[in-house]
C-alpha cells in the first residue's frame, strides 16, 4: 500500500474505473482498446503513457540469471532475491539509477565495482570539479569506481548459467554474483506499433501531444516530439517533464488542445549522501556567449551560468547545498542579473537548521 498514489476510495469518488489489465492494441478507427483478457474498452479519447524500458546492448550474458536493471517494483523484488547470499556485484552505467543501485548493494555489505564508460561521472552534465566531488562521494563509501571503460561481456557459470562477473574491453575481469544494468532507457512503443500509430524512437506527437491517430495522445517517456520546442530534446525522459506533460495534455483530452509550454528545467538527485540540484540551462562548460562563476569548499559546490551580454543568470548546479526552488526559478525566468543574485544569495538557500552558513563573496 505504500506505493499507491491515493487511497482506494479516491477512484470511485472521482468516477474513475481502475482496470488491472494489459492493453495489447487500439483500433483507432472504431475507437476501441483491446485488452489481453479479450475484453474491449471503448473510448472517445485515448492517452498513451506507456513509459520506457531499460536499454540492452547485446552483450553476451546480459539475460543470464543475476543480471537485471532497476525499473519497477518487480525489479526490486528480483534484486532482493538475487543478492541474498551475494558477496560482490558490478553495476554498469554512470547515471542516477546506477549510483542508487550501488548504494543499495553497499547497504547490504556487498562489495561493488561501478563501471562507467565516460572519463568522468556524468561528464555530459557536470563540470570536472563537480564530477570529482561525486566520484569522491562514491569512493568514500567503499565503491570501486572504474571510469573510461566499457563492458565486453557478462561472464556466466558454465554449469548454472548464473552471472559470475564482467569482462571489460581492456581485458580486465571483475568478479560478481550480481550484475546491475543502469545504461539508460528507451521509449516503450509496442502498443503504439500494434495500433499502427506513427513511431520513431518514441511515439510521434505534435506540440499538443496528438499522435497520428485521431483522438489519441501520448505523453511522458514514450512520447517523441516531431517538432521539439526551442531548446528542448525530441524525447524528455525525466520525472518533472512527464509530470508537466500530464498537466498540459488534460486540455487536449477535454477537447481544447494547447501547444506545450516547457517548464524551467529542473532535476535533483542524491549521490550517497551528496545532494544535487540543477535549474535552468547549464552544461559542463560555458557555452558560446556565456560565462560562469563557481564556489567550492572541497565538500560542496555551486556553479552559476550567466549570459555575457547582460549578465543574466541562466542556470545553476548545486552539490552539497540545498537551494530554494521558487527563488532560483524566479531568478532564472525573470533574467535576474548575476550581481543581484549574489547580493541576495542567502534568500536562495534552503539548508536545514544548524547547517553551516554558506556565504558568497562576489
Amino acid at each position: 500500500e505504500d506505493t499507491k498514489p491515493y487511497a482506494d476510495d479516491f477512484w470511485r469518488k472521482n468516477r474513475i474505473e481502475l482496470i488491472r489489465e494489459h492493453a495489447v492494441r487500439a483500433d483507432t478507427e472504431a475507437r476501441v482498446l483491446h485488452l489481453a483478457s479479450g475484453e474491449h474498452v471503448p473510448y472517445d479519447r485515448l492517452l498513451l503513457a506507456t513509459g520506457s524500458r531499460p536499454n540492452r546492448f547485446g552483450w553476451p550474458g546480459e539475460h543470464a540469471p543475476g543480471v537485471q536493471g532497476l525499473y519497477g517494483l518487480e525489479d526490486l523484488a528480483r534484486m532482493e532475491a538475487a543478492t541474498k547470499d551475494c558477496r560482490s556485484a558490478v553495476v554498469v552505467g554512470g547515471g542516477l539509477i546506477g549510483v542508487e543501485m550501488a548504494e543499495m548493494l553497499c547497504s547490504r555489505g556487498i562489495e561493488v565495482d561501478f563501471v562507467v564508460r565516460e572519463a568522468h561521472y556524468m561528464d555530459y552534465l557536470l563540470g570536472d570539479a563537480e564530477a570529482a566531488l561525486v566520484e569522491a562521494a562514491i569512493r568514500t563509501h567503499g565503491v570501486r569506481l572504474h571510469l573510461g571503460v566499457e563492458v565486453e561481456e557478462i561472464l556466466t557459470d558454465p554449469a548454472s548459467g548464473q552471472a559470475r562477473g564482467v569482462r571489460l574491453k581492456d581485458s580486465r575481469e571483475l568478479e560478481a554474483g550480481f550484475v546491475g544494468l543502469a545504461v539508460g532507457v528507451g521509449p516503450r512503443i509496442d502498443l503504439a506499433e500494434a495500433s499502427r500509430i506513427d513511431t520513431d524512437r518514441g511515439i510521434l506527437v505534435d506540440r499538443a501531444f496528438r499522435t497520428s491517430a485521431e483522438g489519441v495522445f501520448a505523453v511522458g517517456d514514450c512520447a517523441q516530439f516531431r517538432d521539439p520546442p526551442a531548446g528542448r530534446k525530441p524525447i524528455e525522459q525525466l520525472w518533472y517533464t512527464g509530470r508537466s506533460h500530464g498537466r498540459q495534455v488534460a486540455s487536449g483530452l477535454l477537447g481544447d488542445p494547447q501547444d506545450y509550454e516547457p517548464p524551467l528545467f529542473f532535476n535533483s538527485a542524491k549521490f550517497f549522501d551528496l545532494e544535487y540540484q540543477t535549474y535552468g540551462t547549464i552544461g559542463p562548460t560555458a557555452a558560446d556567449g556565456q560565462d560562469e562563476i563557481s564556489f567550492s569548499d572541497g565538500a560542496s559546490s555551486i556553479r552559476i551560468a550567466f549570459r555575457n551580454q547582460d549578465r543574466a543568470v541562466l542556470g545553476v548546479n548545486a552539490l552539497g547545498v540545498r537551494l530554494r526552488q521558487n527563488v532560483w526559478s524566479h531568478w532564472i525566468r525573470s533574467g535576474a542579473r548575476l550581481d543581484d543574485v549574489l547580493g541576495d544569495f542567502g534568500r536562495g538557500l534552503f539548508d536545514p537548521e544548524f547547517t553551516r552558513t554558506l556565504e558568497v563573496a562576489a
